[in-house]
């Protein structure tokens, strides 16, 4: 069962069935159940056309779930309009999906965790883990996001904002390595920047250039993490580096900055320097403080804390984090670094094998497990 190409009709379906009078949220179950049944049926026999298939069962499973009298009297007039089965054409209706998933009568946080849910392709856990809540606390958002959003027609698209927060949170858990959608979440933020002329939407195309330059250097062949001073700088694109810095330039150049310019000027000047010992630390504290000041995020002072060990000393950077919740994750990781670098390495070790605890996904125990046990062992690396 080729889960990607699922993935990856997802939105076209569920956009078809949203054009042919389905509300969104029943739209999002059928299309739910619809591929539920494509990886029980698929393995043994699967269609020669994969959208037109998902199409039809997915409408199908919408009809079946329209039970009061109103909507079976709707449901005698869309009988008629079922697709039949054959080639479907080839609309591209993500973008758009994601503005009517960013409704006027959702939260921003909700939109986000819907369509995230609905039209990106991730899990509630993963969508959880993005937020920093509980897995069950995110389940209830979802929830309450496809209550509120039932039966509601979808002419007040959501604003650019709340799309921009979707397409960055797509990516970075494309980047992670866990699901591939990064590349889609260029695309389609390549497509908004065709449309939309506003900075931040060029800021976020520049910082995921700047991002996805590096991506084929972040794992070693194994699959084992690749820290950035450790990457193999030969091997970034400096395509996507012209091309994501020129982007960021421009959108700079109109002084009207936000978080996801801030974010790219920070990666652009790690992309700028030829090697990782003559990085602008310096600069890059400065936007670091740019970017708590317009998000006020408890994750970017801990990246900063980070940044302020490498300018000015781990002393330094050690005093920064004091100033943070150690609850934080990836805390003890940051708390390791910098105390190896200040010669405390038993405390590093332990804050190591504690942060491989907690890490995320499997690579990032994996190396910070490494860590611990070099340092254990006596070995400086």
């Amino acid at each position: 069962m080729n889960e990607a190409l699922l993935r990856s009709l997802t939105p076209s379906v569920l956009g078809i069935l949203v054009r042919r009078g389905a509300d969104f949220a029943a739209a999002e179950d059928a299309v739910q159940d619809a591929l539920v049944e494509a990886v029980r049926v698929w393995q043994a026999d699967r269609p020669r056309d994969p959208k037109a298939w998902l199409v039809t069962v997915a409408w199908r499973k919408f009809l079946d779930a329209t039970r009061s009298d109103a909507a079976r009297r709707r449901r005698e007039d869309l009988v008629t309009e079922e697709p039949v089965p054959g080639p479907t054409a080839g609309v591209d209706d993500t973008l758009q999906l994601y503005f009517l998933c960013a409704h006027p009568s959702l939260t921003p946080s909700s939109a986000v965790a819907l369509t995230l849910r609905a039209v990106g392709g991730l899990t509630t856990r993963q969508i959880a883990q993005a937020y920093l809540v509980p897995e069950a606390t995110m389940a209830q958002r979802i929830s309450r996001a496809k209550r509120t959003v039932s039966g509601v027609r979808f002419d007040q698209p959501g604003d650019v904002a709340t799309v921009l927060r979707v397409l960055y949170l797509v990516f970075n858990e494309g980047y992670s390595g866990d699901v591939d959608l990064a590349a889609e979440a260029i695309r389609l933020t390549r497509q908004l920047a065709a449309v939309i002329d506003h900075p931040e939407v060029a800021g976020l195309l520049a910082l995921m250039l700047l991002h996805h330059a590096r991506r084929a250097t972040r794992t070693a062949p194994d699959g084992s993490l690749v820290p950035l001073a450790e990457q193999d700088r030969g091997r970034w694109d400096t395509a996507s580096i012209a091309e994501g810095v020129g982007i960021l330039q421009a959108a700079l150049a109109r002084d009207r900055l936000g978080e996801f310019q801030a974010q790219a000027a920070i990666a652009a000047l790690h992309a700028d320097a030829p090697a990782a010992e003559e990085t602008d630390w310096v600069q890059i504290v400065e936007w670091y403080d740019e970017l708590a000041r317009l998000t006020d995020s408890p994750v970017v002072r801990l990246n900063r804390a980070v940044a302020v060990g490498e300018a000015d000393g781990p002393r330094a950077g050690l005093a920064a984090l004091e100033e943070l919740n150690d609850s934080l994750p990836r805390y003890a990781a940051v708390a390791a670094y910098l105390h190896e670098r200040d010669g405390d390495l038993g405390t590093a070790a332990r804050l190591y094998a504690e942060a491989a605890r907690k890490a995320p996904n499997l690579a990032e125990r994996d190396y910070l497990t490494r860590q611990a046990s070099r340092l254990n062992t006596g070995g400086r690396g």
